[in-house]
């Protein structure tokens, strides 16, 4: 939920870049009509109720079996990027709800570069040798169920470059390294491919950058920092941004230099279903009620498998007795 209406949100940037955008569930029509009606959704919801189209991608998860009552049918949540022909080109699964990447990550997989935002969380500066090093925290917010990036940029004048790895001793690679708060998950940072460049008076060839140059690291929120069960601990958060890095040209070095960013980024609450679990924590609660849709899946999970439907009632009566069992000992 909270993903799809991200989309939404982001959906005037989709549009700009002339990118289409698809959601596919195992929910009838009905509830997507209702759910795109209450949050002004303007891509298009698509129902596979059979989860016929989600077998035929090779992402369904099969964790769960055809006698887990609602719950199977359902897809490994992620997202495709296709070409205009159809051809994936990229795609992005991970293993918890509380990873998706926002709208301008996929726009950026889409258009294969980097586009930041202005009004995003950034910090940086020119130096006296006319090389422009910045910080942003691409996605603008840190919320739970939402990948953002820490995009580190160079612009580097014409004739200087900086190293990737590996380079003799004495040369300096760029290195980036993002701290934040307990809780903010920091991935490793992507550096894009390098060039080689040949140097024959030493016999060497380097791995080199040139030109602009964006290396990401990509965060996200666990519950410790965020969680939907519970109010915002804060509204905002200071995420360190440390940059090493040594700029040369064909002939000379300029000496190595540490550049260090403070992004405070702001915290957003995120969209919840109205459930007792999530309401009353300052969330943004649904705005619609789904419990008639919750009995048109039960039922036809029912039809589809009785037996199963009545392996999973057992099921559930045996985890209850078991948690009991646990809370005595």
């Amino acid at each position: 939920m909270t993903q799809l209406v991200e989309l939404q949100e982001g959906y005037r940037k989709f549009k700009k870049h002339g990118i289409k955008l698809y959601a596919i569930s195992y929910d009838d029509q009905e509830v997507l009509s209702a759910f795109a009606e209450a949050y002004n959704i303007e891509y298009a919801l698509l129902s596979d109720m059979d989860s016929a189209v989600i077998k035929k991608f090779g992402i369904l998860n099969t964790q769960i079996e055809p006698g887990d009552a609602v719950l199977y049918g359902i897809p490994y949540p992620g997202t495709y990027i296709t070409d205009e022909d159809g051809t994936v080109i990229q795609k992005f699964f991970h293993d918890t709800y509380k990873r998706r990447e926002g709208p301008d990550l996929l726009i950026d997989a889409a258009l294969g570069r980097v586009v930041l935002d202005e009004a995003a969380p950034a910090a940086g500066g020119t130096d006296d040798e006319g090389i422009r090093v910045s910080a942003t925290l691409h996605g603008g917010t840190i919320k739970q169920g939402a990948q953002r990036e820490v995009v580190v940029r160079f612009d580097l004048p014409d004739g200087l470059h900086i190293y990737g790895e590996p380079v003799p001793e004495g040369m300096i690679p760029t290195k980036v390294t993002v701290t934040g708060p307990e809780g903010l998950a920091v991935d490793a940072a992507i550096y894009p491919p390098t060039e080689p460049l040949r140097l024959e008076s030493l016999d060497l060839e380097l791995p080199v950058w040139s030109g602009r140059v964006d290396i990401r690291v990509p965060v996200y929120a666990l519950s410790a920092l965020q969680s939907e069960c519970r109010p915002l601990d804060q509204d905002s958060i200071d995420i360190a941004v440390s940059v090493r890095y040594q700029a040369c040209d064909d002939t000379v070095c300029l000496l190595p230099k540490t550049e260090t960013f403070t992004l405070t980024v702001p915290m957003e609450t995120i969209h919840v279903q109205s459930i007792a679990l999530h309401m009353g924590h300052g969330q943004q609660e649904a705005s619609f009620d789904g419990s008639p849709h919750l009995r048109r899946l039960l039922l036809r999970k029912i039809r589809q498998s009785p037996r199963g439907f009545i392996r999973y009632l057992f099921k559930e009566r045996a985890l209850r007795r078991a948690a009991k069992r646990r809370m005595k000992g």
